[in-house]
Order: structure tokens, then C-alpha cells, then sequence
């Protein structure tokens, strides 16, 4: 059972706003500040969260915390609930956003500096970062190297020395296919070892959920996902070889040593956040905005990005949409030092 499921079965929300108002009573926020007379805030109405791959991987991790985040401050509003919609980690989401067959005031879609990735390459198609509305960056992970318990690989070191000897007996597996950000952390730890990363063996799966599963059964040796995706897999127990943070991260992980500190230069840091369909209008837009700004700044917030295994990353508005401009211009270079193709404009 997963997150969404747990919590829709344990509540139960039978008051509405609506309903109290019939009674009589006041219902704080009712006429939101910024919206016309007679609209209505969706952040305060029943609306859904896409996760576009399947169950366990940090989409969903994603829309739990965007879930949770709204609930400190939009309480008498429903849930906000699920919707899972895999295909190409996020690009047929993306693709049915920005063609106008999904999405609507009620529906936020969550993404990742992957998506970004992707987006770089031309993996989401002929869509730019314009054909959505970037909404907010909630929070970030970080990448790991992880293998299962049994594994004869103790440190990063080991494994590196593996793929010097055979860079084909270390099999990788995580969500995504070539091009990937996790395919592309496998790749750089491939080079990191001083061999072609064009020769490394990497099993693609729909999510780091399922690629977790597939650690566990044995089936990839190496899974290069991130941390909050691993730490919240259930019955899956590995050894975590390396953190892909400039320094160590507190928590559960405060043991686990970053890659620099085993001498290899590596970072990979994933934003997680949200965006809207272009086709909502503004005034839908800012109170969404709205809703996520006062989310971000609320006290309880640090509590639930520590709840969820994500560490503080927050952006709305144009400063979200000029760190999405500079990403892909990043991830455009990085795809091209991979031999990766480039989307171009």
C-alpha cells in the first residue's frame, strides 16, 4: 500500500466548505485575497496530483509532500490525491499537458531536475519549458550509489576497481533509460573509474520504485537513484557506498560518505517540484502560487521536508522559471560532453 493510499483510508473528510456555509458557519479564506468575486481558489477545492511513473520513486515523494505542505495551510481543503500516469519518466505527462489532454485548473504535475534532463535532450519532444507553468521547487534530494547488503563491493573504491578490471561485470539499474539522470550519475561514475561509459551495462526501469525491487531480487547490482527514493522503499535493505552531496546530509544517512570524500568529484543534486498547465489562467496560476509560497514558509514546513527525506530547495514564480532556463542550459552542455543529443529550440 502506498502513501496516498495509507492516508486517503485513514481520512475521512465528509465537511466541505460548502457544507459549512450551508450551516451557517464562517469559513476562514472562503473569498481568498487576489481571486474575483465568485471564483474560486483551487488551492482550497479538490484537485489531484500527477505522478508520472510508477509507484515508490520521488514523484511520489513529490506529490506527498506537495500534499501535506498544502494541508498546514489550506486545512479545510480535500486532500490533494493521486494520479499515476508512467511513460518516459514524465514525458508522456508532459507531452499530454502541453498538448492540452491533461490538466486543468485541479491538476499539479510534479517534476525533477531529470525532467530538466530530459527536457535538454529533446526526450520530452517539441515541447519548450514555455508550454507549462512552473509552479514551485519544493524541495531537493540527492543522489546515492547503493547496492544490496550482500554485495562484495564495501566502499566506493571497490566498486570503482570493479569496472576498471570489467566495466561489463557491474550491472546498474534505475529509473530511466540512456540520457537519464541516473543513467547519466552511472556514466560519470564509469568514467570516474577511467573507462568508456558507452560500454557499461545499465538496466532501465519506470521509476526508482521499481528499480529497487529489481536491487532486491538481484537482478542489477548497482542502483543510482537518490537518497530519499531509497530510504523510503520498504523491504529493501542496501548499503549505501556513496551520497552525491557536497557534504555529508544529516538524518540517515549522516554515516554514509559522500564521493568526494572517497575521491571522486561528484554532485548531483535533484530539485522536486510542481508545474500547471500553460492553459490555466494567471489569476489560477497565482493562487496556486499563492498557496505553495505560504506552504514554503510556514513553521511546520523544515518538519515536512525532513518527513518526506528532502532537504531545503525553494522556488515559485520567475525565479523558478530562470533556474529551469539555466538548468537546460546546463544539461545541454553536460549532454553533449556525453555524446547525448541536444534539444534544440
Amino acid at each position: 500500500m502506498n502513501q496516498f493510499e495509507s492516508t486517503r483510508r485513514a481520512t475521512l473528510r465528509v465537511t466541505t466548505a460548502a457544507a459549512l456555509l450551508a450551516c451557517g458557519a464562517k469559513v476562514e479564506g472562503a473569498q481568498p485575497t487576489g481571486t474575483s468575486a465568485g471564483s474560486v481558489d483551487p488551492s482550497r477545492a479538490a484537485a489531484q496530483c500527477v505522478i508520472p511513473a510508477k509507484a515508490g520513486g520521488g514523484f511520489e515523494l513529490t506529490c506527498g509532500l506537495a500534499r501535506d505542505a498544502l494541508q498546514t495551510v489550506r486545512p479545510q481543503a480535500p486532500l490533494l490525491t493521486a494520479r499515476y500516469l508512467p511513460g518516459g519518466i514524465g514525458a508522456l505527462a508532459f507531452d499530454r499537458v502541453a498538448t492540452g489532454q491533461t490538466g486543468g485548473d485541479d491538476t499539479l504535475i510534479a517534476f525533477s531536475s531529470g525532467s530538466l534532463l530530459n527536457m535538454a535532450q529533446g526526450r520530452f519532444g517539441p515541447h519548450g519549458p514555455s508550454s507549462v507553468r512552473w509552479l514551485a521547487a519544493l524541495g531537493a534530494d540527492y543522489g546515492v550509489v547503493a547496492v544490496p547488503q550482500q554485495s562484495p563491493y564495501r566502499n566506493l573504491q571497490d566498486l570503482l576497481n570493479a569496472l576498471r578490471q570489467d566495466v561489463g561485470r557491474v550491472i546498474f539499474g534505475a529509473g530511466g533509460t540512456v540520457g537519464s539522470q541516473d543513467w547519466v550519475k552511472a556514466a560519470l561514475l564509469v568514467r570516474a573509474a577511467g573507462r568508456d561509459h558507452k560500454a557499461m551495462r545499465f538496466v532501465s526501469f519506470e521509476g526508482g520504485g521499481e528499480a529497487l525491487s529489481a536491487l532486491r531480487g538481484g537482478h542489477v547490482g548497482v542502483f543510482t537513484g537518490d537518497a530519499a527514493e531509497a530510504l523510503a522503499s520498504v523491504g529493501v535493505p542496501i548499503r549505501f557506498l556513496a551520497v552525491l552531496a557536497d557534504s555529508r546530509l544529516p538524518g540517515p544517512l549522516e554515516r554514509s560518505p559522500t564521493a568526494r570524500e572517497q575521491g571522486v568529484d561528484l554532485v548531483w543534486r535533484t530539485v522536486r517540484g510542481l508545474y500547471l498547465s500553460s492553459q490555466v489562467s494567471s489569476e489560477t496560476a497565482d493562487a496556486w502560487r499563492r498557496a505553495f509560497d505560504e506552504a514554503l514558509q510556514d513553521k511546520a514546513f523544515p518538519m515536512l521536508l525532513k518527513r518526506h527525506g528532502l532537504h531545503p530547495f525553494s522556488l515559485t514564480g520567475s525565479q523558478l522559471e530562470l533556474f529551469v532556463e539555466k538548468s537546460l542550459s546546463e544539461f545541454q552542455l553536460l549532454a553533449a560532453n556525453l555524446g547525448l543529443p541536444i534539444w534544440r529550440k
